[in-house]
């Protein structure tokens, strides 16, 4: 493996602190095309998809590939926004939040990158390379951790960060599914859409996206971070037990996975006579198709097809300022012990004398 270096470096240059926010990823259009790249990246990776790789290859590549892009591209049409994917495009203003927040720090770089898609992991850590970035907080937009989300975002980080020949200090947020602030966010956005509600406050339904039963079996803390994330939400919002529950989304293929099912809880509540139910997915950073089409479109209709009639959606955390305020305690939170993080930590006159020893000592910059 070649080491990539920094060839432009000169001694006594400054230091820069680096922060890099990771989502999940999304395609770069609302097209099959576009929709059967990022596809095919993002279920090839094997921390996604635990298949035999001979076996998912075949399954991916003759039964995936050529027939789902081209209804997924017609679902991300249905909530596409004029600037791009909901999902880049409220991540995009999140990091542009956090830069006017922390613009004080004049040696602190923050950047978006997507762990599927671009802006790619490769490409935003290369051009923080040249800074050059001594110390890195990475922050992947994953409340709960999950080995098919948080743990790639880490191999992709550190298979790049692997070929650098000047390694920055790094340090990696797992997790923040109970940090105070976050469950203070999600309960604020809770409850600033149901004081909007005129009559009684309808159920409240936590959605997590859902992973394959396997993956509790096989030790992934997933679903027990999202059942204590749930909990604290719902004290946070003085619910008793029987005004909330949780369930997971987005289930994929025949086997059983985590339980219980989204669609199925909206359809049992409508049956119970419930004309109202208000639905929230922790467990999203930022509104992307599963929230907006999944949750906001297919559920509602299956709400009101059982009998049900008030559904509301209540929106991610997006780059609200409670999103962004927790996002800056969780920053300040890790880079606890860094002293002066985001500034200069040396004088322009010790970086003068540190340039004139190396000259002295044969550099040529």
């Amino acid at each position: 493996m070649k080491l990539l270096g920094n060839r432009n470096y000169q001694h006594g240059s400054a230091a820069y602190d680096g922060i890099l926010l990771i989502n999940l990823g999304t395609p770069a259009a609302a097209t099959a095309a576009a929709v059967r790249r990022w596809l095919g990246e993002f279920l090839a990776d094997p921390r996604v998809v635990e298949l035999p790789r001979p076996l998912w290859w075949l399954i991916l590549h003759f039964f995936i590939l050529p027939v789902r892009p081209l209804r997924l591209a017609k679902l991300y049409q249905s909530i596409w926004h004029a600037e791009g994917s909901p999902l880049l495009v409220y991540s995009q203003r999140l990091t542009a939040a956090l830069r006017r927040s922390l613009s004080s720090r004049p040696n602190l770089l923050i950047d978006l990158a997507m762990c599927y898609g671009e802006p790619s992991i490769s490409s935003v850590l290369s051009a923080m390379q040249k800074y050059p970035v001594r110390r890195l907080l990475v922050l992947p937009l994953y409340p709960q951790y999950s080995s098919t989300t948080t743990a790639p975002v880490f191999h992709a980080v550190t298979v790049q960060l692997q070929k650098w020949r000047w390694l920055p200090e790094v340090r990696f947020i797992t997790d923040y599914h109970d940090d105070e602030h976050y469950i203070a966010a999600c309960a604020q956005q809770i409850a600033s859409a149901r004081a909007q509600q005129k009559t009684n406050q309808a159920p409240l339904l936590l959605s997590f996206h859902g992973l394959p039963y396997t993956s509790l079996l096989q030790g992934d803390p997933y679903h027990c971070q999202c059942q204590t994330t749930a909990r604290l939400i719902a004290e946070r919002l003085q619910l008793h037990k029987h005004q909330w529950r949780i369930s997971f989304q987005s289930r994929f293929g025949r086997g059983q996975w985590l339980q219980p099912y989204t669609d199925k809880t909206v359809q049992e509540l409508a049956q119970q006579q419930e004309q109202a139910v208000d639905v929230f997915c922790p467990g999203f950073a930022a509104d992307c198709l599963e929230t907006l089409e999944e949750i906001n479109i297919q559920n509602r209709a299956l709400f009101r097809d059982a009998g049900g009639r008030s559904y509301r959606y209540i929106a991610a955390l997006n780059d609200s300022p409670a999103h962004r305020d927790c996002l800056l305690a969780l920053i300040q939170k890790h880079s606890c012990g860094w002293d002066d993080f985001g500034h200069c930590r040396q004088t322009a006159d010790q970086r003068a004398r540190l340039k004139q020893r190396a000259i002295a000592m044969g550099a040529k910059n």
